[in-house]
C-alpha cells in the first residue's frame, strides 16, 4: 500500500483528567478491534492524573523512588516516567501491518512527528541515538553541555498494532519528576523541560493543532475527528 492509499486515522481527544488504567483498558481494546478489523487506527489524546508509569525495562532502585504518586506497571517499552496535567499524552493505534512491518523505524516516526510538531513552535528538537525521546539543547555560551527532555516516547506492539506512544510536556509541574529518576537517565547534564519552561506561551489546544497538522507528513494518513473511546 502507498501511502497515498492509507485510510484516514481517527483523532480523539478526551477533556479533563482521564484515569490511568480504565484508558489502559479502552485503549488496548482498541488495539485488539483493529486487529481484528472492527475498528479504524485511532490517535486519541489524553491528560491523566498526577502519576508513574514503569515500563518494561524499569530497573528495582527506580520504582523504590516513585512514591510521590501512584505508581503503575505497564507493557509498554521504557523505564519510569511522569504523567500529569500539561502534559499531552497520545495514545497511537497504528497496523503497522498496512505499513512497513519495522517497529524501530516507527519510533523513528513519532520522533518525527513531535520534532515537526515543536519547530511550529520555534524550538528545535533532537534525537540521541543513546537517549530515547526527544530534547532540546539547554547549553549556555561556556557553561557545561544541556540537554533537557520535552518529549517522552514508550510503544508496544502486538500483531502489529501499536499502542501507548508519546508524551509531550506542554506546561505540567516540573518538580513532580523529582520523585523518580525519568527514563532511567541520571546524568546531570540531562533534565526535563517543556514548551512553558523554554518560555514559549503554548496551551494545550495549540499543541494538539500542532501535534494534527504535523501528523500526515509523517504517518501518510489523514486525521479524521471522532469521539473518544469510552473510559469506564
Amino acid at each position: 500500500m502507498s501511502r497515498a492509499d492509507f485510510p484516514d486515522v481517527e483523532w480523539a481527544v478526551s477533556p479533563g483528567a482521564v484515569p490511568y488504567e480504565p484508558a489502559v483498558a479502552a485503549m488496548e481494546q482498541r488495539a485488539a478491534d483493529i486487529r481484528a478489523g472492527t475498528a479504524r487506527e485511532l490517535v486519541w489524546l489524553v491528560e491523566h492524573p498526577p502519576l508513574y508509569t514503569a515500563g518494561s525495562g524499569a530497573r528495582a532502585e527506580e520504582i523504590a523512588q516513585a512514591q510521590r504518586f501512584a505508581l503503575h506497571r505497564t507493557g509498554r517499552g521504557g523505564q519510569v516516567t511522569y504523567h500529569g496535567p500539561g502534559q499531552r499524552v497520545a495514545y497511537v493505534m497504528l497496523d503497522l501491518a498496512l505499513r512497513d512491518r519495522d517497529v524501530r523505524a516507527y519510533v523513528r516516526g513519532l520522533e518525527a512527528w513531535l520534532i515537526a510538531a515543536l519547530a511550529e513552535f520555534g524550538v528545535t528538537g533532537l534525537r540521541r541515538p543513546d537517549r530515547v525521546g526527544v530534547w532540546v539543547d539547554r547549553t549556555r555560551p561556556g557553561g557545561m553541555e544541556r540537554e533537557d527532555k520535552i518529549a517522552a516516547i514508550g510503544v508496544r506492539v502486538r500483531k502489529w498494532v501499536t499502542f501507548h506512544g508519546v508524551a509531550l510536556n506542554v506546561e505540567p509541574d516540573l518538580s513532580h519528576y523529582e520523585g523518580i529518576t525519568p527514563c532511567g537517565v541520571i546524568d546531570p547534564r540531562y533534565g526535563v523541560t517543556s514548551l512553558v519552561d523554554l518560555g514559549v506561551p503554548v496551551t494545550m489546544a495549540d499543541a494538539d493543532e500542532a501535534l494534527r497538522r504535523s501528523f500526515p507528513a509523517v504517518f501518510g494518513a489523514r486525521p479524521v475527528s471522532a469521539a473518544p473511546p469510552a473510559v469506564t
